[in-house]
């Protein structure tokens, strides 16, 4: 699934993604370590992973979109 890099802190590696349909959701420091990146910058496209529904979905990776 792509979405867009919403928010990120280099400190706790933790941030939000936005959806293609504009909802937020969350990544925590698991899911941004699984994708192998060091960095991250609002607005990138990102690819991601995602498991669970409602509200119980997370992201459990995170990794630069390429094409």
């Amino acid at each position: 699934m792509q979405a867009t890099a919403f928010t990120y802190d280099s400190d706790t590696r933790a941030g939000s993604v936005l959806l293609d349909d504009g909802t937020p959701l969350p990544f925590d420091a698991a899911a941004f370590d699984a994708g192998g990146l060091r960095l991250l910058r609002p607005g990138q496209r990102v690819r991601i992973e995602v498991e669970g529904e409602g509200e119980g979905r997370r992201v459990t990776f995170v990794t630069l979109q390429t094409l």
